[in-house]
């Protein structure tokens, strides 16, 4: 399966109640969907995934494959840093009909060597018919997957490319370099993307897409079509918004923008918490200045 453009790492909605906001989750995919988003990332950290149940994590995948509805790919978030946990998730999911792929971070908290690695990318991938896609988030897992050991994960047939959130421009390219060109090598950071796609990136996961998801589409396609020009401009007008998403952890802060738009509540679950008044105030901004809500709207989301 060929992964290329802007993809969304969809946050969670969650109720007052405590539960999954169904309508939501719906609402956002099919509007990402009708914004020209090319593929969708259930059930990721920007999902916070850890905080869902299974029954709730398999909710959530089945109500995104059902509201995407076959217009766009679905890779499903799916990590654990045990190997034989992540492949009996994996195995669960393949089940799901209408699941195009799995998202897999390295082992976290387990740290384990490069070979180490590689069993544990090769023992999922080979325990499925779908299609893998490699997180490399180091800042997250404690660990960084090397280019050469991607580079031999690449050789598995249905390991179809990484997302690459090591924030490591040289790791990056020299990547790029070593992999077949099938290979996606997709940014994981939304303010590295146009670099990574200057030296042969095939696109983006994005956080940011959540809440501009035709922009950050138009961006990447901008680049991806060599019209650097309004990639870069669409970058400058943009970019204030890509830096306070991660103003604090995400996604605190896309979830504050989200409720500020109305597309859904501000509820997290813990160790999660709303944004901090100097971090809303600036989300605040940035948001009134692009025109994503009114300042009378964010005055009457403050008397509430």
């Amino acid at each position: 399966m060929e992964l290329s453009g802007c993809g969304t790492a969809l946050v969670t909605p969650f109720t007052r109640a405590g539960g999954v906001d169904e309508a939501a989750l719906r609402s956002l995919v099919n509007w990402q969907v009708e914004s020209g988003i090319r593929f969708l990332v259930p059930t990721g950290s920007t999902g916070e995934a850890c905080a869902l149940s299974e029954e709730e994590f398999l909710r959530v995948v089945r109500i995104v494959v059902e509201a995407a509805d076959g217009r766009v790919p679905v890779f499903v978030g799916c990590s654990h840093n045990t190997t034989r946990q992540a492949v009996e998730r994996v195995k669960t999911l393949q089940k799901v009909s209408g699941v195009n792929g799995v998202l897999t971070a390295n082992p976290y908290y387990t740290k384990p060597t490069q070979e180490g690695q590689y069993q544990h990318f090769r023992a999922i991938a080979e325990a499925t018919h779908l299609s893998v896609l490699i997180y490399n988030i180091p800042s997250r897992t404690g660990i960084n997957l090397l280019p050469e050991t991607t580079a031999r994960l690449a050789d598995i047939p249905n390991i179809v490319g990484v997302k690459e959130s090591s924030g490591n421009l040289q790791q990056i390219t020299e990547l790029i370099n070593m992999v077949p060109r099938r290979f996606a090598v997709l940014s994981g950071d939304d303010n590295l993307v146009l670099p990574v796609l200057a030296v042969g990136g095939a696109g983006l996961v994005s956080v940011a897409a959540n809440a501009i998801p035709a922009e950050m589409s138009a961006m990447v396609d901008a680049a991806l079509g060599n019209d650097w020009e309004r990639a870069r401009s669409l970058c400058r007008k943009y970019y204030d918004l890509i830096l306070a998403n991660f103003s604090e952890p995400n996604p605190q802060p896309i979830k504050c923008v989200l409720a500020m738009m109305g597309r859904i509540e501000e509820l997290y679950r813990l160790p999660l918490l709303p944004v901090e008044a100097k971090t809303r105030a600036r989300l605040e901004r940035v948001a009134e200045h692009l025109g994503l809500v009114t300042h009378a709207h964010t005055h009457e989301l403050h008397a509430k």
